[in-house]
């Protein structure tokens, strides 16, 4: 039965779910992306992998997740040779021989909250069909019997993605999807701070996480999110970016049509809002990219496309490109006085950077971004500068 949260609830659960995020990111050094698809995983209840090398911190992001919200986690490492009792749990064989089929689940896959299995597209046919059950239906079907799981979500790793056939349902069913790269060369110093600091800790104390959040509340928040979330000014606009990604070769299946609303949906109550807007639909780029190229593309074509922040400063990026170029140009003529036809140009040129200074201007008061105005205003100081240059030379 739909049920409109009052907006005390709205906001509370708002609360506790930006303070999750913040908690969840705040040890680590670059990883706000990744603490974000684990978070919106977590607000859906749906499934998510991490595609990158080893040593990026998947791992820790998830144990984390799982201690901020007091969960049972189960983590696991996969190869070929795993045997499905390693990830279930073994029979009974005291029951087995009193004819009944029965398994030790404690500690197990079975009993957790969180899973994360780590290289996750190694698992064999045996352990590949009953993660897929558990996946859709959470449901373990074992032998004679079916037992029921409480999984919430479960978390993937892997070097890279699948090509073999036989994983692609797998694949398909981790809706959130995040290529994991290494932390840029100028958060190197930061990391390393970090990484001492942690081992230091490690050593001298041991650090205490206390939870902020429960499954329960998870449940509230999805709840929320799938009532509550007003998605009619999207989804125009969500079917014009489905388009355009077939059109550049990007495929997504009919699931992840459906499904990504959800993830759109949670992305506007991260952020506060009961209406998702435009910038929402961002967060496709968690849900679209199936090969490794497209989690550039698809940003691309989102940015491109949206309202971003992004969208402005790459084009201001281009403007002072242009405007240098037009700079140096500038300094090269010779003193005056100068030809006629030497006059015009620079009369041409200083018409066309008004122009331009006046679209940087309209940039600025139409993204109501920060970063685009503190950019904005250092490509007006550049334009400013030719165009005082100019002045002196056609004096």
């Amino acid at each position: 039965m739909f049920k409109i949260a009052s907006d005390d609830e709205f906001q509370s659960y708002v609360s506790k779910i930006q303070s999750f995020y913040n908690e969840l990111m705040k040890p680590f050094i670059g990883r706000e992306e990744e603490a974000r698809v684990i978070v919106l995983a977590l607000m859906t209840g749906e499934h998510a992998v991490l595609i990158g090398e080893p040593g990026t911190a998947k791992s820790a992001l998830i144990r984390r997740s799982a201690q901020l919200l007091n969960a049972r986690l189960f983590m696991y490492l996969l190869t070929k040779f795993t045997e499905p009792s390693e990830l279930f749990g073994p029979l009974d064989l005291v029951a087995l021989k009193e004819g009944r089929y029965v398994r030790i689940t404690k500690g197990k896959m079975l009993e957790a909250d969180i899973i994360f299995l780590d290289e996750i597209f190694k698992a064999n046919s045996a352990i590949l069909n009953s993660i897929l059950s558990i996946l859709n239906e959470r449901i373990f079907y074992d032998g004679y019997s079916e037992i029921k799981v409480p999984l919430w979500s479960l978390f993937g790793a892997s070097n890279e993605v699948p090509d073999d056939p036989e994983l692609e349902a797998l694949y398909d069913r981790m809706l959130l999807r995040q290529y994991v790269k290494p932390v840029s060369e100028d958060l190197w110093k930061d990391l390393l701070d970090y990484e001492w600091a942690l081992e230091r800790k490690m050593i001298l104390e041991e650090e205490k996480i206390e939870p902020i959040m429960s499954i329960n509340d998870l449940r509230v928040i999805r709840r929320i999110i799938v009532e509550n979330i007003d998605l009619g000014g999207v989804k125009n606009k969500l079917l014009k970016l489905y388009s355009i990604f077939e059109n550049k070769g990007v495929h997504v299946t009919d699931r992840r049509k459906g499904k990504a609303l959800k993830v759109v949906s949670a992305t506007a109550f991260l952020e506060g809002r009961r209406s998702a807007v435009e910038t929402d639909l961002l967060s496709l780029k968690y849900v679209v990219p199936r090969d490794i190229e497209d989690f550039e593309k698809v940003t691309t074509i989102l940015n491109e496309e949206l309202k971003t922040p992004y969208r402005y400063l790459k084009a201001l990026e281009e403007i002072k490109i242009n405007v240098r170029d037009i700079a140096n140009y500038v300094s090269s003529y010779p003193r005056p006085p100068l030809s006629r036809f030497l006059e015009q140009k620079l009369i041409e040129i200083y018409r066309d950077l008004e122009i331009t200074r006046e679209r940087v201007v309209s940039m600025i008061i139409e993204s109501g971004d920060k970063n685009v105005e503190n950019e904005g205003r250092q490509v007006i100081a550049l334009i400013d500068s030719v165009l005082d240059n100019i002045k002196k030379r056609l004096s």
